[in-house]
């Protein structure tokens, strides 16, 4: 993509109104726009990283056996009627009325929907388990939005309800998604801590809060230190028996109270170490909650009905934008993790109007693009500072920086963001490294020997 034809309303100043340090990047980086209080338009750099977000949390989805479908914005009232929770969820959700006043509302989660599917649908045991998820915008009218993407009131979220004949097959069901969601988040270069955590509104009697790690979060988490060492999550097999490893990994955790002080800790405490983090996902087992209530059984093995035992699992999709910036960053900007950066390398022109710098920097963006990188050419006529501030900021993993200066000596300077470190290749070396398969990596001293 080149620059002089993206829309990238990027700011100087931090926004007044941006109270915490990934509410101000995001405005700064034109990644949003606010509409309303806590509804926010997402601009094209913005949007390219929610998508990379939802498309990582789509695989890991799939890969634990779960079936996407999609599932409406706007539910019958009568469905939570059905489950007790119409009038007890509170003046967070929207409650409307259609033209034949009908009582209808934008759903905040969707148990009550998922369940109407289930028990239309499904009659036997043999149908089962079963897991539905789908990814959607829900709206949760909070008295005070504030945080940007991390507590607005229109967000974007991963829900996946399971349903299974009884509680051993609905608690596999859980370990399941527990393991996936360690999964995601590591694909995404974060630290994630699964914590225990009480059910609230939803229900039932087991649940885990999956927190990353980030300096400026706003929960305070207390870990075991061999935690920060644990690199199987990757290599742990869904066919296994899950039920030892989540009691390995639940052991090196400390459960927190409301004001997340640590209780009933299990960890000495010269093994114990405090940190600050941001919720991201919330899984739960609530058993048959809402299939007593709503009449969603199946026939069992011996004919007589049962009960179905259910969880929920979520994951803030859009949320997870603003955790990987609070988690990853510096006083000049945004370091994306290459997993979910907008774009893979940044060509950065420094003397637009050079001949032999136009030149090479098309040359190079070509080659980048036909060996399938995503990269973003400032193209533009602002001054090298600025060019280099704003990548800065929007955080891309790599730069090429091509100036008249050094190309009168044959050097362009290759620049890794997360690092900081900044390495004189020459213009091959440089089309050597656009031309690469796959992820980029900086190269090394000897790599380019014998040119």
């Amino acid at each position: 993509m080149r620059l002089s034809k993206y829309f990238l309303p990027v700011l100087k100043e931090n926004p007044k109104e941006a109270q915490i340090l990934s509410h101000r990047l995001m405005l700064r980086a034109g990644m949003i726009q606010q509409s309303s209080a806590g509804i926010y338009s997402w601009l094209p750099l913005g949007l390219k990283v929610l998508s990379k977000i939802e498309k990582i949390v789509r695989e890991e989805q799939d890969k634990a056996g779960a079936l996407e479908i999609k599932m409406p914005t706007i539910q019958p009232a009568e469905i939570w009627k059905e489950s007790g929770r119409y009038n007890d969820y509170g003046l967070e959700m929207l409650r409307i009325k259609d033209r034949h006043d009908r009582a209808m509302l934008y759903g905040p989660t969707n148990e009550e929907q998922v369940t109407d599917i289930c028990r239309a649908h499904v009659k036997s045991y043999r149908a089962l388990p079963l897991n539905l998820y789908h990814i959607q915008w829900k709206f949760r009218d909070e008295v005070r939005p504030r945080f940007g993407v991390m507590r607005g009131r229109e967000f974007l979220m991963k829900d996946a309800y399971s349903f299974d004949f009884d509680e051993k097959t609905a608690r596999a069901a859980y370990n399941k998604m527990f393991v996936s969601y360690l999964k995601t988040f590591a694909r995404m270069g974060l630290t994630a801590i699964p914590m225990e955590a009480d059910t609230g509104p939803i229900g039932g009697d087991m649940s885990h809060e999956f927190i990353i790690l980030a300096d400026t979060g706003e929960s305070g988490v207390y870990f075991h230190k061999d935690w920060l060492k644990t690199d199987l999550v990757t290599d742990i097999d869904y066919s296994a028996d899950l039920e030892p490893i989540i009691n390995k990994f639940t052991k090196i955790y400390a459960r927190t109270d409301e004001k997340h002080d640590p209780i009933n800790c299990p960890i000495e405490k010269k093994d114990l170490i405090e940190g600050r983090g941001v919720e991201v996902g919330h899984i739960f087992y609530f058993g048959t909650k809402y299939s007593k209530s709503m009449g969603a059984s199946v026939s069992g093995p011996d004919g007589k009905p049962i009960d179905l035992h259910m969880g929920s699992y979520g994951i803030g999709v859009s949320r997870l934008v603003g955790g990987i910036i609070e988690a990853s960053h510096d006083n000049k900007g945004i370091i994306w993790p290459e997993e979910v950066s907008p774009f893979d390398v940044a060509i950065i022109n420094l003397k637009s109007g050079n001949q032999m710098v136009d030149d090479l920097s098309e040359k190079l963006y070509q080659l980048g693009l036909s060996n399938k990188h995503d990269c973003l050419f400032d193209d533009s006529n602002y001054s090298a500072g600025e060019k280099l501030a704003t990548m800065d900021l929007i955080g891309i993993p790599w730069q090429l920086v091509i100036g008249p200066k050094g190309l009168k000596r044959n050097i362009i300077e290759l620049k890794n963001r997360k690092s900081g470190r900044v390495t004189e290749i020459t213009p091959e070396q440089a089309m050597k490294f656009v031309s690469s398969q796959g992820s980029l990596s900086l190269p090394q001293p000897d790599e380019f020997k014998g040119q």
